[in-house]
């Protein structure tokens, strides 16, 4: 058998940039490297992307001191990255990308551009999926027409900050306190805040702007956090696991909670009301499917206490760090981590074949 050269991006210029980092060593260390050479390229937070030799150096940060610079070529014909010390120029060849890319320039369409152009198949979903999943906004507009169940919401640009005072009496007239609110395009929390008072909302719309553009104050849902992977698209079914809970040690499941916090705990199979399990399996699926997803996702539920299910959001490319829910569940449905990431490898490879 062949091997193929596997190229594994992470880093990137996204406010998870450090998730990345942790993401991407879980992923290295559960690559077939019988089936797969690995070439290993981080992204800086100013987007300078670096060839790296080893997960050693992910691990102590070494790497944002390489100084072999990489390109993936946007010619076809090529499909290949272009290495450059400053001396010398190496062309490699690329079999297939994982890029192992949170958020922003990463998850949200424009890195499966790139390879697109590049006609290099890559893991994960593809353009269209990946930016209406990371754009909260769009995601809520398609689910609308799925009859599923999901927060109500007011839609807020940052330009229309400058009429504070309107922003807050729209909010106020649709929602009584506490509202969550939210950047449109970012992730693990990032820029999210509880707001349970006026000066509080003026708050978090201020730090939401800070993030994104487009921002999103939604009602207040009181229900238990429940999490579902989601593996398949294009000539392959879509499953989904079972379903695990989070149970945050703050407020809310936020940024710190999620990662620092180790009073945090997430909980596989949990025991829900009757029926709401297979709800949120259906669902996600069905979410999956209308944003034309293609290999992975985690989609976010909440579960009230009388069962019923309402949609929180959808990850494209969720964490892959050792307390990440999406390679949790599989493992708890017998698929383990070598196996998990071996599929999404080969169903990447099927993009060929679409």
């Amino acid at each position: 058998m062949d091997k193929k050269t596997a190229v594994v991006l992470f880093g990137g210029q996204s406010s998870e940039h450090i998730v990345s980092c942790m993401s991407v060593i879980n992923v290295i260390n559960h690559i077939n490297r019988e089936k797969y050479d690995l070439v290993l390229i981080g992204i800086t937070e100013e987007g300078r992307w670096i060839k790296t030799d080893s997960a050693a150096e992910i691990e102590n940060g070494t790497w944002r001191n390489g100084t072999v610079s990489a390109i993936i070529s946007p010619d076809a014909t090529m499909k290949c990255v272009v290495f450059m010390d400053g001396v010398k120029t190496e062309l490699v060849k690329a079999d297939v990308v994982f890029p192992v890319l949170h958020g922003l320039f990463g998850e949200d369409g424009t890195i499966q551009g790139l390879l697109d152009l590049a006609g290099i198949p890559y893991v994960g979903c593809g353009v269209l999926a990946s930016a209406v999943s990371m754009d909260k906004l769009y995601t809520k507009i398609i689910v609308e027409d799925l009859g599923v169940s999901q927060a109500a919401y007011v839609p807020v640009i940052r330009h229309d900050l400058k009429d504070m005072d309107g922003i807050v009496e729209k909010v106020e007239g649709r929602f009584s306190y506490p509202v969550f609110v939210k950047p449109s395009n970012a992730g693990s929390s990032k820029g999210v805040s509880r707001a349970n008072n006026q000066k509080e909302l003026i708050a978090a719309l201020l730090e939401a702007a800070r993030h994104d553009r487009k921002i999103l104050v939604e009602e207040m849902i009181v229900g238990r956090e429940i999490e579902c992977a989601v593996f398949g698209g294009g000539n392959v079914p879509v499953e989904s696991s079972g379903v695990g809970e989070i149970l945050a040690a703050a407020e809310f499941y936020d940024f710190d909670a999620k990662y620092y916090n180790s009073d945090s705990r997430t909980v596989v199979n949990p025991s829900l009301p009757a029926g709401a399990a297979e709800r949120v399996r259906e669902d996600a699926k069905a979410i999956f499917q209308a944003v034309d997803g293609y290999g992975l996702a985690r989609v976010d539920f909440f579960v009230k206490e009388d069962g019923s299910v309402v949609f929180n959001e959808i990850n494209t490319m969720p964490g892959f760090t050792a307390i990440s829910m999406y390679p949790m569940l599989w493992e708890a449905a017998g698929v383990n981590k070598d196996q998990l990431v071996d599929r999404l490898m080969e169903h990447a490879m099927g993009r060929c074949q679409l």
